[in-house]
């Protein structure tokens, strides 16, 4: 994933292929009420040890992935359609904790800064989505600890038109084949795949611009994209294509990242402690609900999309469809322990071995002795809530 602009094809659909409605809105606006909500049970209860108004920075524009965290967000919400953030109860289980959340938007939102330096030019904000390919560039001047991962895997894909590419079926089929391999230049897993010989330096083309329009006219290469966006646009919104497309899911190749970890300022980990004893494991089983139910959170996503009204194309169709591959692919899921939103420190200390070079060599510098328990920790991961 780029480490300042995330996303790769929606936002720059153009008209003449993608067939989707967009809304708009206007100052802030209000939906439903918050009047008649119980109080959740006091482990619940974050009013005594959280901010009044717990704060997340999301990495894009709002979307499925980040639907456990908008499953927190309870009915009353404000949209503010000028900066481009909801805020309401924060409810779990429907039951209000006695705080407020606002979910910011990231990209133009932000206007395509990351998480991690949001985070250290407004310290009001408590959480951050850090990938940790982000999470090691920034340790040198930005440094931030993963708390809670949003998502077990990467929805990362490399992406290909199975009527031109029978044969293929994985990454290592590409290199074979000698075809381009389209992405967005600055994407830490181009030099990981070179690396690892499974592509070769002389197939990478960096030249992607986030629209279809080349892979529609030129269905000989592969792409990236997203295994919980493209198949689904591609086949049902790009008017110019409307077929199926194949994949592979880059962390099947040594993609091994944390997408969208919540992290909190490294030096604010103490501090914060106290909340996030409580906050974590509320956020642990609002993953667990989003992916049992997550009609609610894509419904909201829906509408804080249009409201927003930015270039930012995102249909609920397409929502709906992510927050069920995210379950399917295992995108979301538990960790080996069982536990929804847990690190496993091994893949952790391995992205750090390998993409840390490959950030090295792009010009980042990485403080000595970094390792995996200062880019994550799971000291506040309850090991009970899970996915059933």
């Amino acid at each position: 994933m780029p480490l300042s602009v995330r996303r790769s094809l929606v936002a720059g659909l153009s008209a003449s292929f993608l067939l989707a409605a967009t809304g708009c809105g206007a100052g802030a606006t209000t939906a439903g009420s918050a009047a008649d909500l119980e109080p959740a049970p006091a482990a619940q209860r974050l009013d005594k040890v959280c901010p009044a108004t717990v704060v997340v920075q999301a990495d894009w524009e709002p979307e499925a992935e980040h639907g456990p965290i908008y499953n927190l967000v309870g009915p009353g919400y404000t949209v503010d359609t000028d900066k481009k953030r909801v805020t309401g109860p924060l409810v779990i289980g429907g039951k209000d904790t006695g705080v407020k959340i606002q979910v910011r938007a990231g990209g133009s939102a932000v206007g395509f800064q990351s998480p991690a330096s949001e985070m250290y030019i407004d310290q009001s904000i408590t959480l951050g989505m850090v990938t940790t390919d982000g999470a090691i560039q920034a340790a040198g001047k930005q440094p931030v600890t993963a708390v809670a991962a949003l998502m077990k895997k990467s929805p990362q894909v490399l992406m290909w038109d199975p009527k031109t590419h029978p044969d293929w079926k994985t990454v290592a089929d590409i290199g074979k084949s000698g075809a381009k391999v389209v992405y967005r230049d600055g994407e830490v897993f181009a030099p990981m795949l070179v690396a690892r010989g499974l592509i070769k330096k002389s197939q990478l083309d960096g030249s992607y611009d986030s629209s279809p329009s080349r892979f529609v006219a030129d269905p000989s290469i592969a792409q990236q994209g997203f295994a919980t966006a493209e198949p689904y646009i591609y086949e049902h919104e790009v008017a110019a294509w409307k077929k199926p497309v194949k994949f592979q899911l880059l962390s099947d190749v040594g993609y091994t990242v944390y997408p969208e970890a919540l992290s909190v300022r490294t030096g604010a980990l103490k501090k914060l402690s106290p909340c996030l004893k409580k906050l974590v494991p509320v956020i642990q089983q609002s993953a667990a609900d989003f992916a049992a139910a997550p009609d609610t959170a894509v419904t909201l996503i829906d509408d804080i999309v249009k409201q927003y009204a930015t270039s930012w194309v995102y249909s609920k169709g397409t929502g709906q469809y992510a927050a069920k591959e995210m379950v399917r692919l295992g995108i979301l899921g538990n960790e080996a322990d069982g536990s929804i939103a847990s690190f496993d420190k091994k893949r952790v200390a391995d992205s750090l071995k390998t993409f840390g070079p490959i950030l090295t060599k792009g010009g980042v510098k990485i403080p000595a002795g970094l390792s995996a328990d200062d880019l994550a920790t799971n000291a506040f991961i309850d090991t009970k809530i899970g996915m059933k």
